[in-house]
């Protein structure tokens, strides 16, 4: 029997069937299951059409009877309305309690500093829950989140699709990086115009290397890219070393990179756009209580404060 053959009967047409095949009598299942007579007859032809048997002897004074096909598929179908009730339960659990897994995604430069400590809180609040995270680019996790892999996404407010719907957190202004030794890292303020000669490094993920780049074109500037690069602890560690400059919004407490180098962060002078850091769901779809847990638990430690892992 084909998957697609096996979608031409309903449960209901089962349930039917079942009443009809314990009571002997269409009458009598009539009652049971509270539907008219007509339906139950027409479900049960229906499914001897479906399958090609026939389910019952009809005895015009004594009700009905099972034939031997319809005893074995009386089985088979007890066992699948238990199956269905199973299913059912398990989805009623689902909607009533934060329970079972959940999957986070989060943008690959904000992982490192919020994730573990949300990941950390949520286990301590919510012990029957398993959230899991995953990282990647804006464009990555944007698919993610519209095939269901994951519930939400932590991420910025960077072409957000009109599908989606963005809870903004906080906002995170642009700074500067050099290593220790460049000649502007006891500035604790720099301009963009000062920098754009300078040896520029640029973090080059979807959407974020669009964001630097209008940082410049809105100031009316180039900058000298000497080199592009897909992760910022790449760029931190050759800035350290002396190989330029880097752009970034989320600031890490530690100054040190993962070579032992150390960093210097500038502030910008220049009255550039932030990006504001969120919670991107997919509009109209109905959260768990575990994803809605998860939402608040954001909100309680990101809604207008620094950003864990941030000085």
């Amino acid at each position: 029997m084909s998957s697609s053959t096996m979608m031409r009967f309903t449960l209901k047409q089962i349930t039917y069937f079942v009443a009809t095949a314990e009571t002997g009598s269409i009458t009598l299942a009539s009652e049971r299951v509270n539907i008219s007579q007509p339906s139950i007859s027409s479900a049960i032809t229906a499914l001897e059409e479906e399958f090609g048997i026939q389910l019952f002897i009809r005895h015009h004074a004594q009700g009905l009877s099972l034939t031997a096909e319809g005893q074995r598929f009386l089985r088979e179908a007890r066992a699948l309305l238990m199956q269905a009730e199973e299913v059912q339960n398990a989805a009623s659990l689902i909607s009533a309690k934060v329970a079972g897994p959940i999957e986070i995604g989060c943008l690959s430069t904000l992982f490192p500093l919020a994730v573990p400590e949300l990941l950390s809180e949520f286990r301590k609040l919510y012990p029957e829950a398993r959230a899991n995270a995953v990282a990647g680019n804006q464009s990555e996790l944007f698919e993610a989140l519209r095939n269901g892999r994951i519930a939400l996404l932590l991420t910025y407010d960077m072409n957000i699709p009109p599908d989606f719907e963005f809870t903004p957190m906080a906002p995170l202004p642009p700074y500067a990086f050099v290593g220790a030794s460049h000649r502007f890292a006891r500035r604790r303020f720099i301009s963009l115009k000062e920098l754009h000669d300078e040896d520029f490094l640029l973090l080059d993920l979807p959407m974020s290397r669009d964001y630097f780049l209008s940082l410049f074109r809105e100031a009316g500037l180039s900058p000298n890219i000497v080199g592009r690069y897909a992760y910022i602890d790449i760029i931190r560690s050759l800035v350290a070393r002396g190989e330029g400059y880097g752009l970034a919004n989320a600031q890490p407490k530690n100054v040190i990179t993962l070579d032992g180098h150390k960093l210097s962060y500038l502030a910008l002078e220049d009255k550039l756009r932030p990006l504001i850091y969120g919670i991107a769901t997919l509009k109209g779809l109905r959260r768990t209580p575990t994803a809605e847990a998860f939402m608040e638990l954001c909100r309680d430690l990101l809604l207008d404060k620094p950003l864990p892992g941030t000085g």
